[in-house]
C-alpha cells in the first residue's frame, strides 16, 4: 500500500477520487493533462494494490476507492491536502467542469443558422 502511495502522480489521481468520487479516466487526464498512458499506467497499479476498483459502463471505465481502504485513503489524501500541486488540481478540476457545464447549456441553447443563411 505505502509504495502505491510514493508516487506524485498516484497522488494525484487519488486525490481527485477521494475528493470528487468516482471518475473516469478521460476526465483525470484531462484534469491533470497526463498522457492516456501515464494515466491508464498508474490507474491500473492502484487497482493492482487493491487501492482502487473499477466500473465498466459500455466504452467507459470508472475508478473509485476500494471501500476496504478507502477510509485509509482518505485520511492520508487529507494529510497532504496543504500541498500546492493537490489544491491546484481540485482548482482545475472546479474550473474545468464549471465550464463544461455552461458550454453544454449554451450548445443546448444555441440557434444555428440555416444552410440557406450561412456565407459560401
Amino acid at each position: 500500500m505505502f509504495k502505491a502511495l510514493s508516487d506524485e502522480a498516484r497522488l494525484r489521481l487519488l486525490n481527485l477520487i477521494v475528493k470528487f468520487g468516482e471518475m473516469c479516466i478521460s476526465d483525470l487526464e484531462l484534469v491533470l493533462d497526463f498522457t492516456q498512458t501515464k494515466s491508464s499506467r498508474h490507474l491500473i497499479y492502484l487497482k493492482h494494490s487493491a487501492l482502487l476498483n473499477v466500473r465498466k459502463k459500455g466504452q467507459w471505465t470508472f475508478y473509485y476507492l476500494n471501500p476496504k481502504y478507502s477510509q485509509q485513503i482518505v485520511v492520508y489524501i487529507g494529510i497532504l491536502n496543504s500541498d500546492p500541486t493537490l489544491k491546484n488540481d481540485i482548482q482545475t478540476y472546479n474550473i474545468l467542469f464549471s465550464n463544461r457545464e455552461l458550454a453544454a447549456y449554451k450548445m443546448t441553447q444555441r440557434k444555428y443558422p440555416s444552410s440557406s443563411n450561412r456565407l459560401s
